[in-house]
């Protein structure tokens, strides 16, 4: 049986995956020979394989995908390596929206995607919890791991992490806080 923290994060990428399907722009259809942790496609089911959910994204990429309490909806956001985005319900308002980040902030984001910080910041290396209650827990699936933190009194954020998110809500809908 999953602890309650890992089940808790198993949900919002579970959503993604299935928003992305249902969009067509799937981080499970992504060319995983790019993508060094990646697993491939496993199982089958009636409408076919079912891909094994993945725990990174290919170096330069990254989602962030955010919930805001334990019953609100999955909020998620991808960026590719060129700054193109889409966000599904970022503002929890329900709307799908696309754009591209300008060209000093897509460098940026490479920048510190590319730090190799960032691996010390993952929930695993971390040994991360989530302990909020009715807090925006905000998790950027990045090369480097899964990065989690929460919008609650006392938590400090990853600093290269905290870097990406404040980068990620400021040039999109996505939120900072709940």
């Amino acid at each position: 049986m999953l602890s309650r923290a890992r089940s808790r994060l198993l949900i919002p990428l579970l959503a993604t995956a299935l928003a992305g399907a249902l969009t067509g722009c799937s981080l499970l259809d992504r060319d995983t020979r790019d993508t060094p942790n990646a697993q491939p496609p496993v199982g089958t089911a009636a409408g076919g394989p079912v891909p094994e959910i993945p725990t990174t994204v290919a170096a330069g990429q990254v989602s962030l995908l955010q919930r805001l309490g334990a019953d609100g909806p999955i909020r998620t956001l991808s960026v590719e390596r060129d700054g193109t985005w889409q966000c599904l319900d970022c503002a929890g308002d329900g709307v799908t929206s696309r754009g591209t980040l300008a060209p000093e902030q897509t460098e940026r984001l490479q920048v510190l995607l590319a730090d190799p910080k960032l691996a010390k910041e993952t929930d695993q290396v971390r040994q991360y919890r989530v302990t909020c209650i009715d807090a925006l827990t905000s998790s950027l699936l990045t090369s480097a791991g899964l990065i989690t933190s929460q919008d609650c009194p006392g938590e400090e954020r990853p600093p290269v992490a905290g870097e990406i998110l404040l980068l990620l809500t400021q040039a999109t809908p996505a939120e900072v806080v709940g």
